[in-house]
């Protein structure tokens, strides 16, 4: 009988996550628990959103609260490359280590300055690791070639391509490579041929995307996955809700 296969989902969200990924790891491990079977998290690196590793923290004497960021090599970079593309600008790294004792601990702090990765999802996954947070779980990245040349066409999808020297993440439609750059206004860029290898998916086609290589028997979905989530694309799969928690978007730095 085969085993189960407990799988969550996630852009990289933070250089300290945020609250809501850990609730997500809490309510995979404790599903683990129960019905055994392997881990996977689906770190979707593919995302371009700067947006997303916005870090949430309280100032540790005054309680104010920081949104803080990676800041990126440039600023095609910031709007259009995938998270796994954006370089982090040189000095960043140095200037946040001296900043974070006055948001967390000294042992995040060292966690923090050990990491040496040059760009926003390495970063952030490694920091993750480096937390303890990801034992025991396979990480599948959507950037991963030989994982998008296993996966199922999909006709809603998104495409890494030069542009400007930079990889940017445009989207496919209508025979176009658009740049969405705000309300209803795009940059088409210059046609390029590509394959499957440059090819990642939206929102609303990257469950069936997603499954047709992960093969997971159950999904730990949170609030906002289960607004757009089609169930029935992956009919297969039991889906169960996260766990509660307090201040989901803030950021995780230990209870």
């Amino acid at each position: 009988m085969n085993q189960p296969v407990i799988c969550f989902g996630q852009q990289p969200c933070g250089f300290f996550p945020k609250r809501f990924l850990y609730a997500k790891i809490i309510s995979v491990r404790r599903l683990q628990a129960q019905i055994g079977g392997e881990i996977i998290f689906f770190f979707h690196d593919s995302d371009h959103d700067p947006r997303e590793t916005v870090t949430r923290l309280a100032e540790r004497h005054s309680g104010r609260q920081r949104a803080l960021n990676f800041e990126f090599a440039n600023r095609i970079q910031k709007q259009f490359s995938p998270l796994y593309a954006k370089h982090i600008l040189p000095g960043w790294h140095g200037t946040m280590t001296r900043q974070l004792p006055n948001y967390v601990e000294r042992e995040l702090v060292e966690k923090f300055s050990a990491i040496d990765s040059a760009n926003a999802a390495d970063f952030c996954l490694q920091m993750y690791e480096r937390m303890g947070l990801l034992e025991g779980i396979r990480v599948e990245r959507s950037s991963n070639p030989a994982l998008r040349m296993r996966a199922v066409f999909v006709d809603d999808y998104f495409v890494d391509v030069k542009w400007r020297g930079e990889i940017v993440r445009a989207r496919f439609r209508g025979g176009k490579l658009l740049l969405h750059k705000g309300a209803d206004k795009f940059i088409e860029l210059p046609w390029q041929n590509f394959d499957a290898t440059q090819i990642s998916p939206t929102r609303d086609s990257r469950l069936r995307w997603m499954q047709s290589v992960i093969h997971c028997t159950h999904y730990i979905a949170g609030a906002g996955e289960r607004e757009y989530l089609n169930q029935a694309d992956a009919p297969e799969i039991t889906f169960v809700p996260r766990a509660d928690i307090s201040e989901p978007d803030k950021a995780y730095i230990g209870e």
